[in-house]
Parts: structure tokens; C-alpha cells; sequence
């Protein structure tokens, strides 16, 4: 829309009891429903669906035809008070879904800051996302799965209900997860979401220097080239981790976790 045009399109329909920060902008056919909160700066295109309850921050840009804090895809949910809450600053492509949480997994959906959700994402109920994330075309994540900071995941990728993916992970293109992803850690493009090596170049551009990569990719090979047992493998990274906070970052991501990893 045009700086000249209408805050709100005459064709878009704003339920009474929704609540828009003065500057928001709607485009033509879109719809806000009861219970949605929306911050200054935003801007909804057309042909767009946010229901409630929905708190959404500022500076967010929703490109058009997406469906924002539907009821959870999920047989077990029963109408129960459930909601959906974004941050600022996130970019939200065409056709990209993300529902409200359920009962029984929270009662939350999340979406941090500074996200670029790109067209056909799906974030499913009870998911929790968080910042600088660049999720590409088609991106799935099933119920309860939960994104750090600084993650990218490739077209087509996916991840199973109740999966972790931890911070400056990679996930290349049609990568299926179905275990958790630690840390700094790159999937393959293979379909089965191996783990193939750290995502080196991506920690470079975020400023990690040679001693900090060189430590991640040690701890890299400790739990997934050395061949020795999982707990082994935690015994070794508790001392690398000694000398390291990125590895023991990677060490406390494995041992809070309720899935196996993906090895």
C-alpha cells in the first residue's frame, strides 16, 4: 500500500473487540478477528486471517494471504483458551500458516523477533520460535517443536512434533528431522536430516572467530565422528566445555533434551 492510501482498506473487516496501534495498515479483503492485538508499524496485507487471541508487536509485515493464530490442527483440542504471540520486526510471507497453542502443550504458539517466515511456512500449535530465524519456501515444523536464534531452515525441510533445533543451525533443503538438532550444527540435504558438520560459514558471518569454530568443531566431532557412546561423548565435551561457552552451550542442549538426537 502506498503511503497515500487508506490506514484501513474498506474492504478489510475489523472485529470491535480487536485492538490496532493507530499506524497499522490493512489491505482489501483482509480479515482481524476478537482478541487480536497488533503494534505499531505493522502492516497486514491482503487477503490475510489473524484470529484470536493474537498479540502481535511491532514493525511486523504480514505480505498477504496468510492465516495467522487459526485454532491448532490437533484432535485432542476442545475450544479451550489457547493464543498465539509475535514479536517485532518479523516478516511474514504469502500463504504462511502458524497456529494458536493447545491446552494440553502449553497453551502458547511463539514467534520471537526479526523472523523471515517465507511463502507456504508452517508453524504448527505449541511451537516456540526464536529470533533471527530465516525459515525458506514450504518450511514445516509439526506440534510442539521448538527453533532457537540465528536458525535457517531450506526449502521443503521439516521437523517432527516435539523436535529442538538449537541456535545457528542449518537445515539444508528437504532435510526431515526427526530427532534433536544441537547447536551450530549443519543437516544434510539427503532426506533423513543427518547431521554432516557444523555451519561454519553461517558462524563466521555472525562474528565467530577461528578459536571459537575451531572449539565447536571438536565438540562436532566428539559426539558425532568418534564412534564412542553417547555418554562417553557428554563426558568429553563437560571438559572441552571447560575452556569453551559455545560447547557448553552445545552440552547443556543435549543434556535437557526428551529426544534422542539426530545422529
Amino acid at each position: 500500500m502506498s503511503d497515500s492510501a487508506p490506514l484501513i482498506h474498506p474492504t478489510a473487516v475489523i472485529d470491535p473487540a480487536a485492538r490496532l496501534a493507530d499506524d497499522v495498515r490493512v489491505g482489501a479483503f483482509s480479515l482481524i478477528g476478537a482478541g487480536v492485538e497488533i503494534g505499531a508499524g505493522s502492516v497486514v496485507g491482503p487477503h490475510c486471517s489473524i484470529h484470536g487471541p493474537t498479540r502481535i508487536g511491532r514493525d511486523n509485515r504480514f505480505v498477504g494471504h496468510a492465516a495467522i493464530g487459526g485454532e491448532p490442527q490437533d484432535k485432542k483440542y476442545a475450544g479451550e483458551r489457547t493464543e498465539l504471540v509475535i514479536g517485532d520486526g518479523n516478516v511474514i510471507r504469502e500463504f504462511v500458516t502458524i497456529n494458536r497453542g493447545t491446552g494440553g502443550g502449553g497453551g502458547i504458539t511463539t514467534i520471537g523477533n526479526d523472523n523471515w517466515l517465507l511463502a507456504y511456512t508452517h508453524v504448527a500449535h505449541d511451537c516456540h520460535v526464536g529470533n533471527h530465524c530465516v525459515f525458506s519456501n514450504n518450511t514445516t515444523l509439526a506440534g510442539h517443536v521448538s527453533v532457537g536464534d540465528w536458525v535457517i531452515i531450506s526449502g521443503f525441510a521439516g521437523a517432527h512434533q516435539f523436535c529442538r533445533i538449537g541456535d545457528h543451525a542449518f537445515l539444508g533443503m528437504g532435510a526431515l528431522v526427526t530427532g534433536d538438532i544441537p547447536p551450530f550444527t549443519m543437516v544434510g540435504i539427503d532426506g533423513h536430516g543427518r547431521p554432516r558438520g557444523i555451519n561454519a560459514e553461517g558462524l563466521k558471518r555472525r562474528g565467530f572467530d577461528a578459536e571459537r569454530i575451531s572449539a565447536i568443531k571438536r565438540a562436532y566431532r566428539t559426539l558425532y565422528v568418534a564412534g564412542v557412546p553417547l555418554a562417553e561423548a557428554k563426558q568429553q565435551l563437560a571438559e572441552q566445555a571447560q575452556h569453551s561457552d559455545d560447547v557448553r552451550q552445545l552440552l547443556d542442549f543435549i543434556e535437557h533434551g526428551d529426544r534422542p538426537l539426530q545422529r
